[in-house]
């Protein structure tokens, strides 16, 4: 499948089949993570691949936006690592880097067949706590991953864009 293609036939799943993920593809996800690049090649991001039924729970515990995914990886950034901005001392590279991760394991997700979902509605604090991280990391977003349920279609406006010209502009 040709990759604009893929891109405009991925949308978020947030109803998941009673179905284990393959150890092979969970391991194309990861790996498809671990190619994304990042600012200054620093690799502050760190992946909690959430898969235990205790490591389910807890998660589910924290936000209903878990769904009922078989897996959930739970990405962070260790602030200590990330790229600081020396223009501008309040800019860094985490949450971009992290990001780019979520986005390249979303991506090879669709490709074997299965759906997945950003998420950014938890409070992070409370992922933090429940898994007990250390001080230095921050926790970004959530992927929950797994088969769509047959019942699973895209949201109403999955395919509504903004034109062209309002998010492009040529100078």
């Amino acid at each position: 499948m040709e990759l604009l293609e893929l891109l405009k036939e991925r949308y978020s799943v947030r109803n998941f089949a009673d179905k284990p993920v393959e150890q092979e593809k969970l391991d194309k996800i990861i790996a498809a993570g671990m190619a994304a690049p990042s600012a200054k090649n620093f690799q502050p991001v760190k992946v909690y691949v959430l898969k235990s039924e205790e490591a389910i729970q807890k998660i589910r515990d924290v936000t209903r936006c878990a769904y009922n995914a078989p897996v959930v990886f739970m990405i962070a950034v260790d602030k200590n690592k990330e790229w600081h901005n020396d223009l501008e001392e309040e800019i860094t590279s985490g949450t971009q880097d992290a990001s780019i991760v979520c986005d390249h394991m979303m991506l090879e997700a669709a490709s074997l067949g299965l759906g997945s979902v950003w998420v950014g509605w938890f409070a992070p604090s409370k992922a933090h706590e429940a898994f007990e991280l250390p001080e230095n990391e921050q926790v970004i977003m959530l992927l929950p991953v797994g088969y769509a349920a047959e019942t699973s279609v895209p949201a109403p406006n999955h395919t509504k864009r903004i034109p062209r010209e309002e998010m492009f502009k040529e100078l």
